[in-house]
Formats: C-alpha cells, sequence, structure tokens
C-alpha cells in the first residue's frame, strides 16, 4: 500500500428535455404518453462572504493591508517558542478556514510540532502523527475527509497561513505552513487562506532550530504547540 507523503512537494530552487408527446402501442391501443415538465436548474448560490474592498493602486494578491476587525475571530498557537496570531480569509478560502478552525476546537493542533522548517522557506505543521513518538510517520497524517483545492490570488510572502498536500491539489486536510520568507512558485499551487497579524518573532525562532533528516527539527518540543484556540480581535495578552 502506498502511503500519503504530507510534503510541499517544490523543488527548493526559486524559484432537460423539452416536452413533447410520446406514443407506444398496446395491445393495439395507442397510448399518449403524459407530459413531463423539465426539471428547473438552478444556479447553485455562492455563499462565500464578500471580502473587505483593497485600497486603490493594490497589486492583485496582495494582502499587506489586511487587518482583523474589532471582534474578528483569529486562531491563536501558543507555542514553546512564544505566541502565533492568525486573521482568516473566508473570502478567498471559505472551505479551508472552516477546517483550521476545526482542527482547533477539537484539539487535533495541540500537542503537534512544526515536523519540517526550512529557513528562507516556510515553517510546516498540523500533522496528528507528530503526537506519537515515531518520526518516521511524521509528515504523512491528516485530519478530516479531504478538503478541495481553493487556489486565489494571494501572494505566498512572509507570514501567509497556507494549505500543506500531497501530489493531488484536492488532498488537503490539517496541515498547513506559515512562509518564512517570499516564495512565488508556490502561488496559485497551495490554497492560502490567513496571514500571521502578530508573532512572526516566534516563527522566526522555529524555522531556525536544528534539525535533521527531511527538515526535521531535533528536539520536537522547542518546536510544539502547545495549545491552540480561537479569540475575538483584538487579542488581550
Amino acid at each position: 500500500m502506498t502511503s500519503k507523503i504530507w510534503m510541499l512537494g517544490v523543488a527548493l530552487t526559486l524559484g432537460v428535455v423539452g416536452c413533447s408527446e410520446q406514443t407506444s402501442t398496446t395491445s393495439g391501443t395507442t397510448e399518449v404518453a403524459a407530459e413531463t415538465t423539465p426539471a428547473t436548474t438552478e444556479a447553485p448560490v455562492d455563499t462565500t462572504p464578500a471580502g473587505p474592498t483593497a485600497p486603490e493602486g493594490t497589486a492583485p494578491g496582495d494582502v499587506s493591508w489586511r487587518k482583523p476587525a474589532d471582534g474578528e475571530e483569529v486562531g491563536i498557537l501558543d507555542t514553546a517558542q512564544g505566541r502565533i496570531i492568525v486573521m482568516f480569509f473566508p473570502d478567498k478560502a471559505p472551505k479551508m478556514v472552516e477546517r483550521f478552525k476545526e482542527c482547533i476546537t477539537n484539539g487535533t493542533y495541540e500537542g503537534t510540532y512544526f515536523h519540517r522548517v526550512i529557513p528562507g522557506f516556510m515553517i510546516q505543521g498540523g500533522d496528528p502523527n507528530t503526537k506519537n513518538a515515531d518520526k518516521g510517520d511524521d509528515g504523512m497524517g491528516g485530519y478530516g475527509a479531504n478538503v478541495q483545492a481553493e487556489f486565489n490570488d494571494i501572494k505566498h510572502v512572509r507570514g501567509i497561513l497556507s494549505t500543506a498536500r500531497s501530489g493531488d491539489p484536492n488532498s488537503a486536510q490539517s496541515q498547513f505552513f506559515i512562509m518564512h520568507n517570499t516564495y512565488p512558485s508556490l502561488d496559485n499551487q497551495y490554497t492560502v487562506f490567513g496571514k500571521v497579524v502578530s508573532g512572526m518573532e516566534a516563527v522566526d525562532k522555529i524555522v531556525n532550530q536544528p534539525k535533521g533528516a527531511n527538515d526535521n527539527p531535533t528536539d520536537s518540543k522547542a518546536v510544539t504547540i502547545k495549545k491552540a484556540s480561537l479569540a475575538k480581535w483584538p487579542v488581550k495578552s
């Protein structure tokens, strides 16, 4: 059986039919079939919330201007290296935002660690497998049914929160990554669904931890998510 590898698959070289009468003959008697009314097909309703309007002159895919509104729900990852607070883009990737929030509230993320850290690139986490003692299966797990790709125009720049997956674009589950630096080759290839609004210093500390094979930190406790929660912005310390 082939295992599903939950790694970012990129090289590090940055880079109805109309009504009509029909007849049928039964025992010499001609019967007229009843007219049928074609089913009405309604266009699906787009339930994706409308996002805020970018300031005039903002380049496509630039979300540096977006900030959480007072009372807006944000995600908090309390890690061994400090607190990371992320805002969400439900107007861009509603399904992935919903999955991430679900993983926070049901405890999926609590106790996991960032199993792949690459300076100048990103930190990757969200794998429930990292809670066990076997590092051999780290990066190969996930929570829930697959989430369909929600590729959008947001650029993969420093602080962006995006979705890890296997080679199948529609294979996202619970794994995610936070960009440490800009990486254009990921644009429109991975689903961006949020960004860090506080705590990039913690990301910097995590990404620079000593590591071994497969960019796996040698001390998992140093990069563990101790607690994951949702809160209203602004977040009280």
